[in-house]
């Protein structure tokens, strides 16, 4: 098994961005055609991929759907998205769609029979963030920080049979601060979910560091504003992702 690389789409009105520690006014535009970025990740040799509906995580409802349906059929691979999937309807709305994974993050600490119900009747096909801000959870875009510790919250879910944990730094996000690789390996090694690493990655060298680290649980890594400024080479990416193995 190697670690997946997962290059990020973010959408805000439409638009390709990244945003810096999760704050929607500190964006950066990367593109305006999101299909399209998704195929050049395709293109370099990407089989999944991780969307994000920014302005759906701050409004608890879908807002980008046209983009994130263009993506879903312009992309060969699978489509893990997020933002906003806080009910039944949601979750049953994007898997008729055709992605693969939703992940669920507000929803997992204010509703998390929700989140079992969703794992028990979509096997394989839930994924809970658990977005840290000095350790402890943070929900509604990053905007709350809730007095809830990232290790329990995961812990809460061990036995629902959901897919993976997803693991951002919120504090490195979108600053090519470089991921919080202690934390995602310590948070691996607590819980027997899989662990996916996002927050910060700024070059190869995490990439290489985190695939040595499947065995301990961590099975994948997202990577966005490094790829869009160039500092890191997917194909690069991947490559060393497989070799790690």
């Amino acid at each position: 098994m190697s670690l997946i690389v997962f290059p990020a789409i973010d959408l805000k009105g439409g638009q390709v961005v990244r945003l810096a520690e999760g704050d929607m006014d500190r964006a950066t535009v990367y593109g305006d055609d999101p299909a399209h970025q998704a195929t050049l990740f395709a293109d370099a040799g990407a089989r999944h991929l991780h969307v994000v509906d920014l302005d759906g995580a701050f409004a608890g409802e879908s807002v980008n759907g046209d983009a994130v349906r263009a993506i879903v059929e312009r992309f060969p691979g699978h489509v893990q998205l997020g933002g906003g999937i806080r009910n039944r309807d949601s979750v049953e709305r994007w898997f008729d769609l055709g992605v693969s994974r939703v992940v669920i993050g507000t929803a997992a600490l204010e509703d998390p029979e929700f989140v079992r119900g969703a794992a028990r009747d979509f096997p394989g096909g839930v994924v809970v963030a658990v977005d840290a801000r000095d350790g402890m959870v943070a929900t509604k875009g990053w905007a709350e920080v809730s007095t809830t510790s990232v290790v329990d919250l995961a812990r809460r879910f061990e036995d629902a049979g959901v897919a993976a944990l997803l693991f951002t730094d919120v504090g490195r996000d979108g600053l090519l601060k470089g991921c919080n690789v202690e934390a995602t390996v310590d948070l691996a090694r607590a819980v027997s979910i899989p662990v996916i690493a996002s927050g910060g990655v700024k070059g190869i060298a995490e990439i290489h560091v985190l695939a040595l680290h499947v065995r301990d649980g961590v099975e994948g890594v997202i990577t966005g504003r490094a790829l869009y400024d160039g500092r890191l080479d997917l194909a690069a990416a991947l490559e060393v992702a497989r070799a790690a193995a």
